[in-house]
């Protein structure tokens, strides 16, 4: 079961392992600009693999239940998939639900793990798989493997080499579930973290706020929602970035100069060094070259956290 470009590493790493009877994924959505109905990652994957797929729209139908009674499986295999499973579900297969999380659990368990760990400024992070029950990624552990997170990670690159770290661990651990072999290490639920999912509203960069939070805040965004800030009115997206020791010459948000290697913006302490960015309705480029086009005059600086959401 899974649905994003997340989960197909997984899916490959399980059908090399073993036998699978069918793949579960959400129904095919309207994608790209024509809006054209298209299948999930998991969906194509799987097509390509030669797998029977079976969509999904509500997990709580009995329908649904009964579909998947009739697989007689003894693993159901489960990443990122996008819907949460009943306890009947749960119930179905004969060595129970097996999870791959992006996350060193207790950490971060829920929807986000990838992107709340870089926003938090974490140096290192992981992958687990754990026994499913009916909380949100708090069943028995089985293996953890961790995986440091690179200056120039952001959430998209971080999340492709925690899928492919992931991929071998999940199919070892179904294999292990199945022969009754696999380590269960019960979590302690009062540990850890919850890393809720995303809004839109999470990319609004704060620049009254030091440069490393900042940059920590603007990896985690990107891809998806984009870290956002306003300029002379419109949208744009701060792509890439570090931080610099610099003192601010000047309020949060001023622009202060643009050299070849990018824009320096101040922030409360610090400075944030801007190397590429999106504009609205516009192709991304470097950010010297932004600069160069909108002939900023002294003292411009990017709007405000609360200039902009209010």
């Amino acid at each position: 079961m899974g649905t994003p470009d997340f989960a197909v590493p997984a899916l490959r790493a399980v059908a090399a392992a073993g036998d699978v009877v069918c793949v579960v994924t959400q129904p095919d959505r309207p994608r790209g600009r024509g809006l054209v109905a298209g299948g999930t990652p998991v969906a194509v994957a799987a097509e390509a693999l030669g797998l029977p797929v079976v969509r999904v729209a509500d997990m709580k139908s009995l329908a649904v239940r009964d579909e998947l009674a009739s697989l007689a499986a003894d693993v159901f295999a489960v990443v990122a998939f996008g819907a949460i499973l009943t306890p009947a579900v749960l119930a179905l297969p004969r060595a129970g639900c097996i999870n791959l999380h992006g996350s060193l659990l207790p950490d971060y368990r829920g929807a986000a793990p990838v992107q709340r760990a870089l926003w938090d400024g974490r140096s290192e992070t992981g992958v687990c798989t754990l026994f499913m029950d009916e909380g949100i990624d708090t069943g028995d552990v089985i293996r953890c493997v961790r995986v440091p997170i690179r200056d120039d990670d952001d959430a998209g690159t971080l999340a492709v080499r925690l899928a492919e770290v992931g991929a071998p661990l999940l199919a070892e651990s179904v294999v292990q579930a199945a022969e009754g072999r696999a380590a269960r290490t019960p979590q302690d639920r009062k540990a850890g973290s919850y890393a809720k999912k995303l809004r839109k509203e999470d990319g609004v960069v704060d620049w009254a706020l030091p440069a490393p939070t900042v940059w920590a805040h603007a990896r985690a965004m990107t891809p998806w929602p984009g870290a956002t800030t306003r300029f002379r009115g419109r949208s744009l997206q701060i792509v890439r970035s570090s931080p610099a020791a610099a003192a601010a010459a000047g309020p949060a948000g001023t622009l202060l100069e643009s050299h070849g290697d990018g824009l320096r913006v101040a922030c409360a302490q610090g400075v944030l060094v801007v190397t590429r960015l999106k504009p609205e309705g516009r192709a991304e480029l470097d950010a010297a070259e932004w600069a160069r086009g909108a002939r900023l005059q002294p003292h411009e600086r990017f709007e405000s956290w609360k200039e902009q959401t209010t």
